[in-house]
C-alpha cells in the first residue's frame, strides 16, 4: 500500500430528499487530486448496525479501508443513511423506542444512498460511479444498481444479504421497536463467535477492536450511551429481515443486475454464510462478468479483520480495471 500520509479527508454533510434530514458523507482521496474519473471514484454504503465511518474508517494497524482504497488512486466516498454516524436523525430516534414502529426501512436507505451518488457525480462531473456495499449494504446498492444500470459502472459486494430458511443471527426474534441499543464490547463476543476457537485470538490485529470501539461510539449523541460504549441502531432492516429474506421473498433480484459485479464472503460468516452468497451469486446470471471470492479466516467483519487487505487489494483491482 502507497504511503498514507499523502492522503486529503474531509467530512461533508448533504441534503437528503426530506427537509431537516442531512447526510453524511467521509471522502478520502489522493492529495492533490480535485476530482476523479468513473473508474476512480466509488460510494461505500454500510450494514444495518454500523455506520460507513465505523466499518471503513476505523484506523487498524495504521489505516483504515477508506485509506487503501485512496492510497491506491480512488476518490472514495462512504455515506451514513438516516440514523447512522453523523447523519442526522429522524425525530423518532430521540423518543422511547416503543412509541414507534422499526426505522430506516431499506427503501429509506436506498433513497439516502441514491442522494449520495447523485451528489458524487455531480461533483465530479461524471456520469457513473463505482459502489460497494457491505451487508445490509449490498441490499440498498444491489437494489439501487437494478433501478439506476446507467449510473453504476461496477458493483462490489461483501457478504450481502440473501434468502436463509435458517434463523438470521441479527434477528434476535421478539417485538420489534423503532431501534435497539447495542454495547459495542458485547458485540465482540458475537463477532469473534463464529470463528474457531483456536483461531479467535488471531482474528483482529492488537489494538484494532479498541479503535473499532471508539471510533463506532464517538457519533453517539447520547454522552451516557457513549460512556457505556453503547449506540443506537435502526431496526427498519430487521423488519425487512422479516418481511423478505426469512420468508423466501428477494428484496431485489440478482439477475437484474446489469454491471460487472464482485462479491467477497467470509469462511466463517455465520451471518451469510459461504453457501447463502453462493446461491445469490448464482442467481446473478445477467452481469457483462463476475467474480467470486471467499476469504479463508475471515467473520461478517471481514472489513476489520487480520485478513482484510486480501479483500481491500481484490476490490482496488477489480473497480479500477
Amino acid at each position: 500500500m502507497q504511503n498514507i500520509s499523502k492522503i486529503y479527508s474531509q467530512s461533508l454533510m448533504i441534503p437528503s430528499d426530506t427537509p431537516g434530514i442531512t447526510l453524511h458523507l467521509r471522502n478520502k482521496r489522493p492529495q492533490g487530486m480535485q476530482q476523479s474519473d468513473e473508474a476512480h471514484t466509488i460510494v461505500l454504503m454500510h450494514g444495518a448496525t454500523y455506520s460507513s465511518t465505523s466499518l471503513y474508517d476505523t484506523k487498524i494497524e495504521g489505516y483504515s479501508f477508506l485509506d487503501h482504497l485512496a492510497a491506491a488512486g480512488f476518490n472514495v466516498y462512504a455515506v451514513d443513511v438516516r440514523g447512522y454516524g453523523q447523519s442526522s436523525r429522524p425525530l423518532e430516534m430521540s423518543q422511547p423506542a416503543a412509541d414507534n414502529p422499526p426505522l430506516v426501512r431499506t427503501e429509506t436507505a436506498i433513497r439516502d444512498f441514491s442522494s449520495a451518488v447523485d451528489f458524487v457525480l455531480h461533483t465530479n462531473g461524471i456520469d457513473q460511479s463505482n459502489i460497494i456495499g457491505m451487508s445490509w449494504g449490498g441490499t440498498v446498492t444491489g437494489t439501487y444498481t437494478t433501478r439506476n444500470r446507467t449510473k453504476v459502472r461496477k458493483l462490489g459486494l461483501i457478504a450481502p444479504q440473501w434468502l436463509s430458511d435458517q434463523p438470521i443471527p441479527l434477528d434476535s426474534g421478539g417485538l420489534l421497536q423503532a431501534h435497539r441499543v447495542v454495547d459495542a464490547n458485547a458485540a465482540r463476543t458475537r463477532w469473534i463467535g463464529a470463528a474457531p476457537a483456536d483461531k479467535r485470538d488471531a482474528l483482529i490485529p492488537e489494538g484494532g477492536f479498541e479503535a473499532w470501539v471508539e471510533n463506532t461510539v464517538a457519533s453517539e449523541p447520547d454522552s451516557a450511551l457513549r460512556t457505556n460504549q453503547s449506540f443506537v441502531a435502526s431496526n427498519g432492516p430487521i423488519q425487512d429481515i422479516r418481511d423478505y429474506w426469512a420468508v423466501g421473498k428477494p428484496f431485489y433480484e440478482p439477475a437484474d443486475i446489469r454491471v460487472p459485479l464482485l462479491m467477497i464472503l467470509g469462511e466463517w460468516d455465520i451471518d451469510v454464510p459461504p453457501e447463502l452468497g453462493l446461491a445469490y451469486f448464482k442467481r446473478a446470471t445477467n452481469t457483462p462478468y463476475k467474480r467470486l471470492l471467499t476469504l479463508g479466516e475471515a467473520t461478517h467483519m471481514l472489513v476489520l479483520e487480520t485478513n482484510r487487505k486480501k479483500a481491500f487489494d481484490e476490490l482496488a483491482v477489480f473497480m479500477s480495471s
